[in-house]
């Protein structure tokens, strides 16, 4: 092919936003005439990259918007060393088929247990499945949403939160709340309730998340929300991030 209809192609195939048609095009021609293929088969393949590569970038860009402190897969998440979380529920809510339905999760145990690996990684399986997902911290989210009340632009944060399909709050009792971010929190979660899935980290049982909230009534009023439909994920134990630093000390003196 002489560089004019090269250089045409490439600017046409830019225009129709096709890079992987753009980057294999060449390399996939010359594939397919070794191999004795026509130019529909050569075509389909051409295709199947760019749809490939495509999704790809769009599960690349729903890992970004969730805003991940890290992304973490259950695949490295050793299991073993939380006996007390069942295994096979966690796999079972890898599927988010609890999003679909507008369920919730809540993972429950002591610092450094593994709850916020386990929920990020059921939010990149969501990511992966193609629903949105948005990743805060219990303070971070109040914070934010008090700033929002602040400059007058609460309702439409608030929207933008409730649209995702999975909300995920990491950390709700690390701190006490003020009265008016536990009044916030439990809005945005009376927004979700049956219109969006959460998934809630704590190291408090659920009898101790009046000294976060402040109050009973708001504590219950939440609690009576978030447990209507959902899985509780066990996870006492030793602390997971202290068995894994152990590990790699271990492997590394040997």
């Amino acid at each position: 092919m002489s560089e004019a209809p090269k250089i045409l192609l490439a600017h046409q195939l830019k225009l129709l936003k096709l890079p992987t048609f753009l980057r294999e095009y060449e390399k996939l021609a010359r594939q397919c005439a070794a191999e004795g293929l026509d130019h529909i088969q050569f075509l389909a393949r051409l295709v199947e990259l760019e749809l490939i590569d495509r999704e790809r970038r769009t599960i690349e860009r729903r890992i970004k918007a969730a805003n991940f402190p890290a992304v973490k897969s259950l695949d490295s998440f050793d299991f073993k060393a939380i006996p007390k979380l069942n295994k096979m529920q966690v796999l079972e809510l890898a599927r988010c088929e609890w999003i679909e339905r507008r369920e919730n999760v809540i993972a429950l145990g002591p610092s450094g247990t593994g709850k916020t690996h386990v929920a990020l990684g059921l939010g990149l399986h969501a990511c992966q499945k193609g629903l949105s997902v948005g990743f805060t911290t219990a303070a971070a989210l109040v914070n934010t949403l008090m700033e929002a009340r602040d400059e007058r632009r609460l309702l439409r944060l608030q929207k933008q939160i409730a649209g995702h399909k999975l909300l995920i709050i990491d950390e709700i009792g690390f701190l006490p709340l003020s009265k008016t971010g536990a009044e916030l929190l439990f809005e945005m979660i009376s927004l979700r309730y049956e219109r969006g899935s959460t998934l809630i980290t704590s190291n408090l049982p659920f009898d101790e998340w009046t000294e976060t909230f402040g109050t009973e009534r708001l504590t219950g009023a939440l609690l009576d929300r978030l447990t209507h439909h959902v899985s509780i994920l066990e996870m006492n134990g030793d602390s997971y991030r202290l068995a894994q630093s152990r590990a790699r000390k271990s492997s590394q003196a040997e």
